[in-house]
């Protein structure tokens, strides 16, 4: 049954879905559809056009759908607006602004867990389990792959892309693109390979072995450039899907990538210690 709190001021343009919980004071406008069992507890500022799929839950004080912070965007100009998938978490003093461009909403994946005072900018595209920890931000243009965990107080520049299974350290920025499976330790620096990321969800250890190989190979000390790395990576990705997958974001990337210092963290590990965790 879906409840609306009486203090609530609702527009005639939202859609509401079977088992819709609207909190006191909340202000929905605009063209906004509320999927099935989404819970907005009370205080929250939705504008339209947002879709937020269902089962996903809203906390106090959080922002959805207010105009992108670029001086270019004008009061009135059209946008795409903001989705939301299904089953999220948006905690407190979350914000999600406005897509700018045409060609496609701010987007969040399902099942994205959203700590208080996250935030995410326009035109940004955010994947699946993607969780973002408390004052961690995604500025305009990013894109977050699935599974990617920003740490407390972390940030991404405009039009960075975060690889999948990525892990990005607490207060480490990124300015450059964050390669699939690395963990950001500083900024742009590459400290070690997400390892615990990577064994939780079912890789086995000669993937491990194999995605370790590739970023020491290429992403080590003077680093090799574009064409070379891309050369090595092709050339070990027909016995790893992992290296598959790195290589295929190097080829894509439009801007730097993100590298590993002459002696990290990872270069020093022994296969018998990663096993064992």
């Amino acid at each position: 049954m879906t409840s609306v709190h009486p203090s609530a001021d609702v527009g005639s343009q939202v859609q509401l879905g079977e088992g819709v919980e609207i909190g006191p004071r909340c202000e929905i406008d605009g063209p906004v559809t509320l999927g099935d069992g989404v819970r907005v507890l009370g205080n929250v500022y939705l504008r339209g056009p947002l879709t937020i799929g269902a089962n996903t839950i809203i906390y106090p004080f959080t922002c959805i759908g207010f105009p992108g912070q670029d001086v270019k965007f004008k009061p009135g100009d059209p946008t795409p607006g903001v989705v939301v998938g299904e089953n999220c978490t948006l905690r407190e003093h979350v914000t999600i602004h406005a897509a700018t461009k045409p060609e496609r909403p701010t987007t969040i994946g399902n099942r994205v867990f959203m700590m208080v005072n996250t935030h995410v900018g326009h035109d940004a595209v955010v994947g699946n389990d993607v969780i973002m920890v408390n004052n961690s931000c995604l500025a305009g243009h990013t894109v977050v792959y699935d599974k990617v965990t920003l740490s407390g107080l972390s940030a991404v520049h405009q039009f960075c892309r975060v690889g999948r299974f990525a892990f990005i350290g607490g207060g480490a920025v990124a300015s450059c693109d964050v390669p699939p499976f690395a963990t950001l330790s500083v900024r742009n620096i590459i400290g070690s390979i997400n390892v615990v990321g990577m064994r939780r969800h079912g890789f086995d250890n000669a993937e491990i072995t194999a995605i370790r190989r590739a970023y020491r190979l290429g992403f080590h000390g003077k680093s090799l450039a574009r064409a070379p790395l891309l050369e090595l990576l092709d050339g070990m990705a027909a016995d790893s899907k992992a290296v598959a997958e790195l290589a295929e974001f190097v080829r894509t990337a439009k801007r730097p990538l993100c590298r590993m210092p002459r002696k990290s963290v990872d270069s020093e590990v022994s296969m018998d210690a990663l096993t064992a965790l």
